[in-house]
């Protein structure tokens, strides 16, 4: 398979985008990052599309222009910064934006989840791109004005106009994506690998150490010793940054002779087959043949619910409940000066 391409800042030409009015519909955690970033890089023509909450106050603070008015500020798009939530987005982009966007406006997604399952109703002479950072919002900002960039994935989904790629370089160039090197990606790889990892890979995360919880807590390891020993000692977190930093396995050379002996010894020693077997039950008959997507579409509603009718309140309370939840809570209480 060959290698994608990487751009930098070199490759892209901000002036494209000089005379385009920049609607952000979305303040939140990666819309306030961004919209920052484009002003800072020096395109000032930005209206920031937000309902009448804390983040439009906070938008406004900021110096944007703000509305609420969403078909106003479709009208007026020329690029579109498509940033509310993956779940809301195809109510708000089918039923109030589309059929008020100008015919060669460029959208722009941060996620490939609703351009890869086709929930988005695009006009033909759309363009349609695609950059996703790999960062939360405020990392974006923060290695934004440390001068550092960040890892982006782009994509030009559809090419309406036939200026599509030059506008996409020059977008993840305006948000600083292009200073640490933008990758060409697709909607397609960003949503499998975004859905497997959330769940196929993090889930078995969550469950080997719930289990071996309880096997360390049946062996006599008290609660504390336990919570500070699997996670609350930020041991894991400065591992997998030394991870990112040198090297998956390079930085195993960090930890004990004994350490590295056991773990090396025993990842070889883990049967793989099962393993895979059920990564790709996950991949191909969850993620990529849209059973996950028809699931999640037909709950999405009951997110917005109070209590355990929320799908997610009804889950954090099954794992509140467990021995590992509960354990937790009280190491928590009794140790609270020290947290």
């Amino acid at each position: 398979m060959p290698h994608p391409k990487i751009y930098y800042d070199s490759d892209a030409d901000i002036s494209v985008l000089d005379d385009k009015r920049i609607v952000f519909l979305g303040y939140g955690n990666q819309g306030s990052a961004q919209a920052q970033n484009v002003r800072d890089t020096g395109l000032s023509n930005i209206l920031i599309a937000n309902r009448g909450d804390r983040y439009a106050e906070q938008a406004r603070e900021d110096g944007f222009e703000v509305t609420q008015d969403y078909a106003d500020a479709a009208k007026e798009a020329d690029v579109l910064f498509l940033l509310v939530p993956d779940q809301v987005q195809p109510h708000i982009f089918n039923s109030e934006l589309v059929q008020h966007l100008k015919p060669n406006v460029t959208v722009v997604v941060a996620s490939g989840y609703n351009v890869f399952y086709k929930s988005l109703n695009f006009g033909e002479g759309m363009d349609v791109v695609m950059v996703a950072p790999r960062m939360i919002g405020v990392s974006v900002r923060s290695r934004y004005v440390s001068g550092q960039g960040f890892p982006c994935f782009i994509s030009v989904e559809q090419d309406g106009t036939g200026s599509a790629h030059q506008i996409c370089l020059a977008l993840a160039r305006a948000i600083g994506a292009t200073k640490a090197g933008a990758i060409t990606s697709s909607a397609r790889e960003e949503t499998a690998m975004d859905l497997f990892a959330e769940q196929g890979l993090w889930p078995k995360i969550i469950a080997c150490f719930r289990e071996a919880f309880s096997v360390l807590k049946e062996a006599g390891c008290s609660d504390e010793a336990l919570c500070y020993e699997m996670w609350m000692s930020k041991e894991p977190a400065e591992i997998f940054e030394k991870a990112a930093d040198e090297g998956f396995f390079k930085q195993l050379k960090h930890h004990s002779t004994v350490s590295q002996y056991g773990q090396l010894k025993g990842g070889l020693e883990q049967p793989s087959e099962p393993l895979r077997s059920e990564f790709k039950e996950v991949l191909y008959n969850r993620v990529l043949n849209g059973a996950f997507f028809k699931e999640f579409t037909a709950i999405e509603k009951r997110f917005e619910l109070e209590g355990n009718e929320n799908p997610l309140n009804a889950l954090y309370a099954e794992y509140e409940k467990s021995e590992l939840g509960v354990a937790e809570t009280g190491v928590r209480e009794r140790l609270s000066e020290l947290l």
